[in-house]
């Protein structure tokens, strides 16, 4: 998936916004978050750090960047997560999805150059985008508390844990890259990530500049877009993965 100093799956919420026709997407208040203090000098910290680099720096490169570039790169970049999406898809027990992510990253990696370009999408194979997170979430995991990441932005405890399995679970990392590769493997991903920051500004800014509270416009925002991904908009804390899971909680303590 990709990452971002304010975790760009706010492309998502912009369909998410669009389909309330109203704000009660983004106005709807029932996050978990006992880590408030921590999640909002971290906020402090990710806000700032996308006004002095990340904003500019995305208006800079969709300007200077030809469109044909910009979707290369995105191509390029999405193709390298196709694999921890076969392995997610599997471990959700969705057969169909693996073998979309799997076809698609075979097309694009073989007549696609690589995945500069995506002739899987002209041949019906369509994306499914899934991550560690959600493969929690068919497990029966809850989202747990929100938390904010330093420099990835919103998330969650459930999410946060899948971030750290995915990027373990991706077997793109098993391959032996050059310097030479690995610089350049980086450098599609930062230039990807500047031109998702540019198309989700329009949407984002308002809620990051404009709002009362940037802090909990983003939370709010995360939690039902995150919820809504998942077909999970009535879910509630549920199972917290930080939980012990052998612990009962109909137990009574003070029983012989």
């Amino acid at each position: 998936m990709s990452t971002g100093i304010l975790n760009l799956r706010f492309l998502l919420l912009a369909s998410v916004v669009a389909l309330a026709g109203c704000g009660s997407a983004v106005t709807r208040d029932d996050s978990y978050d006992p880590l408030e203090g921590f999640n909002r000098a971290t906020h402090g910290l990710n806000k700032a750090a996308d006004a002095v680099a990340l904003r500019p720096a995305s208006a800079v490169y969709s300007a200077v960047t030809p469109d044909i570039v910009e979707r290369s790169v995105s191509n390029f970049s999405e193709n390298l997560d196709h694999p921890s999406r076969v392995v997610n898809s599997i471990l959700q027990a969705r057969p169909v999805d693996a073998g979309r992510n799997f076809t698609r990253f075979l097309v694009n990696t073989t007549f696609g150059l690589g995945g500069l370009f995506d002739p899987a999408s002209d041949m019906g194979f369509e994306n499914v985008s899934t991550d560690f997170g959600e493969t929690l979430h068919v497990w029966g995991a809850g989202e747990g508390a929100y938390v904010e990441l330093p420099f990835f932005g919103p998330s969650n405890a459930r999410d946060a844990i899948g971030r750290a399995a995915d990027a373990m679970l991706n077997p793109t990392r098993l391959v032996n890259l050059t310097e030479t590769e690995t610089r350049a493997r980086g450098g599609v991903r930062v230039a990807n990530l500047l031109g998702k920051r540019f198309d989700a500004a329009p949407f984002l800014d308002p809620l990051l500049y404009e709002s009362t509270d940037s802090y909990v416009a983003i939370r709010n925002s995360f939690t039902q877009a995150r919820r809504a991904e998942l077909g999970d908009t009535d879910a509630d804390i549920g199972l917290d993965p930080f939980d012990d899971p052998f612990d009962d909680p109909f137990d009574d303590p003070v029983s012989p």
